[in-house]
């Protein structure tokens, strides 16, 4: 499982893609869900295994739900 952070654009996203390619199960978290889920579907598309979570890292609470989530 790869957990990344603001993996919803830019090198985020490329991380994130990257670690699919890599067979892992990757958690893509970020404040935009729209971004997010395109993430999601570019890493689907390609035969990986994703879920988005959306969350802001520097909130206690949204830090906690992904550690639920996940």
């Amino acid at each position: 499982m790869a957990l990344v952070t603001g993996g919803t654009s830019g090198i985020g996203r490329a991380a994130a893609i990257a670690y699919a390619q890599q067979q892992a199960k990757v958690a893509v978290v970020g404040r935009r869900m729209d971004e997010g889920e395109e993430t999601v579907r570019l890493i689907q598309e390609a035969g990986g295994e994703a879920i988005f979570v959306q969350a802001n890292v520097t909130k206690e609470a949204d830090v906690e739900a992904i550690i639920v989530r996940i």
